[in-house]
Order: structure tokens, then C-alpha cells, then sequence
């Protein structure tokens, strides 16, 4: 590993209305813990250096500050306030990297199960390449719906793209003096907009995002078996 500093920013500033439940999915608990402590972790046994900006839900400040005073008390972490858009979001966190130097590894608060393996591949890509985006193949047949008609697609064309997304910080930080556009759907197309390539790297399938009830079961499965 660079000497560079490694920071990460931990995005998990939204309401999680597709959960249903009135507590913000990062702060819902698998195995008797907070999922974003279980993303937090990850990231620590990948890296113990790693420096965290963790975004969090305006409302929702004082939870954020009661959980990570578990880890900050070791690890110094600092907090950001989530913003309308994920955009805004990112934006806000990489006002605290003070300069220019360095990888920033950006990642869903609620991708939980992600091995330390892929956590070092993304670094050691970003430093040589500039980025690392993690995707995996498609393995279901996927239909293109236009105007009530369907058209097959070739699913060897198609990727699923997952988090941490990883950049040169100078890079990104770049990236994010744009103004917000609609295309803007992760961060990767933030850097795309400047007409600046982003490469892919190799990602996991079971690094999945915690989006509905259905997930809390497959994740607490998941961790039970990395266990």
C-alpha cells in the first residue's frame, strides 16, 4: 500500500423509505448491530489507516454521533451532513479531505458485507490507474421496455455497478466542482461528465446494498457464513 493517506467515505445519509420501517436502514441492526457498524468494520480490518467521513442524515445527527463514538474513541472519524442528492451528499463529504492527495474509497453505508480483498484491489487500481469502479456480470436475461414493447438486450454488454468507488482524490474532487445533473448517478458518472475515462474492476456478489427487508435476511445469511 501508498504511503498516500486512504480516506473513506461512507455514504449513509438516506431515509431508506423502500424499507418501510420508520429508522433509516443504516441504522437498523443485523446480527445485534447497526449495519453501518458492520460497513465501518469492513473497512477497518481492510485498512486500520483508513481516515472515515461518515454522511449521515441531517435529522438524524445525534445517532450518527451516539454509534460512532464506539469506533472514534480508536479511530478519529468525522461526520457530514447528507444532502438533497447523493451528489450533494458525496459533494459535502469531500469538503473534509483537506487537499488533494490521496485515494478516497466512496461507499454505500449499507453494503455491509464487502471483503478486504476487493477494499485493497480498488486502492491499488485507483493509485495506478486513477479509479477503480467494481461491477460484476449480469447472470439474468434482461428485457429493454420502451413505449409498452420489449427488446432483448445482450446481457454480456451490461454490467452491475457496485461501491467503493475508488479515485486519485485530485480526481474526484475535480469532478464534483461540476454543476449537479440529472445523469449524475453515482459517482462514476460525475468523473464521466469530464470526459475523463473511469475503469471497472472485478467486483463481489455478495457486496450487495440493503434496500429492501428481503436483503436484511440474505445479509444476515451472508454474515453468518463469512463468520
Amino acid at each position: 500500500m501508498s504511503t498516500q493517506p486512504i480516506y473513506a467515505i461512507i455514504v449513509a445519509g438516506g431515509q431508506g423509505t423502500r424499507m418501510g420501517a420508520e429508522t433509516p436502514k443504516q441504522f437498523l441492526k443485523i446480527k445485534n448491530k447497526e449495519i453501518i457498524l458492520h460497513t465501518i468494520d469492513a473497512f477497518l480490518n481492510a485498512i486500520p489507516e483508513v481516515q472515515f467521513i461518515i454522511v449521515h442524515p441531517s435529522a438524524h445527527l445525534q445517532q450518527m454521533q451516539d454509534l460512532t463514538q464506539q469506533v472514534s474513541s480508536m479511530h478519529p472519524i468525522q461526520l457530514a451532513a447528507g444532502g438533497v442528492t447523493r451528489f450533494d451528499s458525496v459533494k459535502n463529504g469531500l469538503a473534509y479531505i483537506p487537499n488533494e492527495a490521496g485515494i478516497v474509497l466512496i461507499h454505500d453505508g449499507v453494503r455491509p458485507i464487502i471483503s478486504a480483498s476487493l477494499i485493497k484491489n480498488c486502492i491499488q487500481q485507483a493509485q495506478e490507474k486513477g479509479s477503480a469502479i467494481p461491477a460484476v456480470s449480469l447472470v439474468d436475461s434482461i428485457r429493454k421496455v420502451s413505449n409498452q414493447k420489449n427488446e432483448s438486450i445482450d446481457r454480456n454488454t451490461l454490467v452491475a455497478i457496485q461501491t467503493p468507488q475508488t479515485f486519485q482524490v485530485a480526481l474526484i474532487k475535480r469532478a464534483f466542482k461540476q454543476d449537479y445533473q440529472d445523469s449524475f448517478t453515482d459517482d462514476a458518472s460525475v468523473v464521466n461528465a469530464m470526459q475523463e475515462p473511469v475503469y471497472l474492476i472485478e467486483g463481489e456478489r455478495y457486496n450487495i446494498k440493503i434496500t429492501t427487508p428481503e436483503d436484511l435476511i440474505i445479509a444476515e445469511a451472508l454474515l453468518n457464513h463469512a463468520e
